[in-house]
């Protein structure tokens, strides 16, 4: 069985199950800045051949020797429903996931009390929209649903341990995304 899927069984307690919310601006504020092409910050610029849409996040690293980088990440489809049961943070640096493709994916982060995720939020992405995580903001790894799909990541590397896991005691349930109704 791939990894996180759930048996096609009764699943435990309702409160485990997450919902899928849309993916805005305003709900997603708590843990970072969504990343799309926003008409308010556009501006021509090469003799008004290209639009600039300018500043839409911005790239946080701490530590003597921290860089920022750019990366690909190329992500297996999840199977669903799927049965979350870690989450991560980079202590060290914001992180920002930008698809490639116009392919939706999953985008799973949690507030944090005493050094640990609380209930996890589950936010459905459109293909033309990516996300900054705020440097030590709880999040799902990569959630890729329906294909294998590209990212474009900017990151921080250099020395010291930018990244912390947190495993659940219980399994919190990811419902197929396809078929959810979105609230």
């Amino acid at each position: 069985m791939p990894d996180g899927a759930v048996p096609d069984r009764k699943q435990g307690p309702t409160s485990h199950l997450l919902s899928i919310e849309p993916l805005t601006r305003e709900a997603f504020a708590p843990f970072g800045t969504v990343i799309e092409a926003d008409p308010a910050s556009m501006r021509l610029i090469n003799g008004g051949n290209t639009e600039r849409f300018h500043a839409l996040a911005e790239a946080e690293v701490v530590g003597e020797g921290a860089r920022v980088v750019i990366n690909l990440f190329r992500g297996e489809p999840r199977a669903f429903p799927y049965a979350l049961t870690m989450m991560e943070r980079h202590p060290l640096g914001s992180q920002s996931f930008s698809p490639l493709e116009d392919r939706p994916w999953l985008v799973v982060v949690a507030e944090g009390e005493g050094g640990r995720p609380l209930r996890p939020r589950v936010f459905l992405a459109g293909g033309r929209q990516g996300v900054n995580y705020g440097r030590n903001v709880w999040h799902h790894p990569l959630m890729a649903i329906g294909a294998v799909s590209n990212f474009l990541v900017v990151d921080r590397a250099g020395p010291g341990d930018n990244l912390e896991e947190f495993f659940y005691e219980a399994p919190f349930i990811i419902p197929d995304p396809f078929v959810e109704n979105i609230r």
